[in-house]
């Protein structure tokens, strides 16, 4: 069974790699230089200033995370050989304990976390033409139904 547990501060190095795995395998309409816009925000300003909650293997190795600012799924990224176990589930599972009802921010070029998160119950309450940098990526907003 995998243990979800707070961020250490070596847990950096392998999250942000989780991380690009992650967004080179689901995001594809990112270029080379959006991923490494993204790169150093994500290790440097997300990883330490959100709440972030990581699955972890009884073996060891981390398969993914989670970063939450209040009750909102700010970043949801598990390792691709991890993908369709229930990894991302669980990471969820514990926030809504944590938090009550979740809300997130999805890219709408990635239909793929889309599907995920409607599976997961949450429901499309918006949309914005560009993402939290200000670039082009339209975001679908949604959250879970009271």
């Amino acid at each position: 069974m995998m243990m979800i547990r707070p961020i250490r501060p070596d847990d950096i190095p392998p999250l942000v790699a989780i991380w690009e795995s992650a967004v080179r395998a689901t995001h594809h309409f990112l270029s080379e230089a959006d991923i490494q816009f993204f790169l150093p925000l994500v290790r440097d300003e997300a990883l330490p200033g959100l709440e972030v909650w990581v699955a972890q293997s009884p073996s060891g190795p981390l398969l993914g995370f989670m970063g939450l600012s209040g009750a909102k799924v700010e970043m949801l990224f598990v390792d691709p050989a991890w993908h369709g176990q229930g990894t991302g589930r669980q990471l969820l599972d514990h926030a809504r304990t944590l938090k009550g009802r979740l809300s997130v921010d999805v890219n709408e070029q990635n239909p793929d976390a889309h599907g995920f998160y409607r599976h997961y119950g949450f429901v499309a309450v918006g949309r914005s033409e560009r993402d939290g940098s200000g670039r082009p990526f339209p975001l679908i907003h949604m959250q879970q139904p009271a």
